[in-house]
């Protein structure tokens, strides 16, 4: 038996797309700002359509994304009105959104917890 032979199984997985959790959070805010529809149903597109394997892949996807601690993604949506903070877990090519919203709403927040 190797060493890597005693890791679960979704450990030796690849990911073939990166999956969003928590579409609705992102509908909830659209349906009361409506001028983020259009933007964030661009994003939740574009990062569908993703093989994230680490940050280095997201960079080459959103540039500007910033990464923060707890595996954190900051996203400035919709010609920056908007920050989308997200949970990323690689091996399970899992996306979870944790906030939506204006700059203002996130400078109240802990991105690093939420």
């Amino acid at each position: 038996m190797r060493p890597g032979d005693l890791l679960p199984f979704w450990e030796h997985a690849i990911c073939l797309f990166v999956h969003i959790i928590a579409r609705a959070t992102l509908q909830a805010f659209w349906m009361k700002h409506p001028d983020a529809e259009v933007p964030l149903r661009a994003w939740h597109a574009v990062v569908e359509g993703q093989q994230w394997g680490g940050p280095a892949d997201i960079k080459r996807t959103f540039p500007h994304a910033s990464f923060l601690a707890n595996n954190r993604v900051v996203f400035n949506v919709g010609g920056n009105n908007y920050r989308v903070v997200v949970k990323v877990i690689y091996p399970m090519g899992r996306v979870y959104v944790r906030f939506v919203g204006s700059h203002t709403a996130y400078d109240k927040i802990n991105a690093n917890e939420v």
